[in-house]
């Protein structure tokens, strides 16, 4: 049985803030000392999911992975935070039938445009030229969440004021 603590997941397009806030929460629950590990979707797909690519079936197995390993660690009394771009519906609906009640989905709202230009590292760039295949809100489809358990719009806010109703909306679960 899963304890009663918590698996944040975060979605949204790439650079759409998703590790930013998911560092910001990881931190916040850290300075009260309590157990909390964070999954970042770029460094999963370096070492855990490396033998992955980008299509869906591989994207789907991905996913089943980093739910495995967060059952594990909320196993253990830990609150997981994780931070991948789940851009399907039926994708995140495995994770939360997966997870049952244990899992708070964060949609981080943010346009393609915006997105575009918050790309420090021309990945968006490189995907318009034929470079990257299969790239997220380019050339592969984002499904807007269907039932996400909080959207924050990450377009009009700044990461502190999106920060601030993050922890403001887990002062709930404390």
């Amino acid at each position: 049985m899963i304890s009663n603590k918590l698996i944040i997941w975060f979605t949204g397009l790439p650079c759409s803030g998703k590790t930013s806030l998911s560092k910001n929460l990881y931190n916040h629950i850290l300075k009260d000392n309590n157990k909390v590990i964070l999954f970042d979707g770029d460094v999963l797909r370096d070492g855990l999911n490396s033998d992955l690519g980008f299509c869906y079936k591989d994207r789907t197995e991905n996913l089943r992975r980093t739910v495995e390993l967060s059952k594990i660690f909320i196993s253990e009394n830990y609150n997981v935070i994780v931070s991948t771009i789940t851009p399907r519906n039926n994708q995140r609906k495995m994770i939360k039938d997966s997870l049952s009640k244990n899992i708070k989905i964060i949609y981080l709202k943010c346009s393609l445009e915006k997105c575009i230009e918050r790309d420090v590292k021309g990945m968006y760039k490189k995907a318009m030229n034929g470079e990257i295949k299969n790239f997220t809100g380019i050339n592969d489809k984002y499904e807007i969440p269907t039932e996400p358990d909080l959207t924050i719009n990450t377009e009009t806010q700044t990461l502190d004021e999106s920060s601030e109703e993050l922890i403001k909306y887990f002062k709930n679960f404390e």
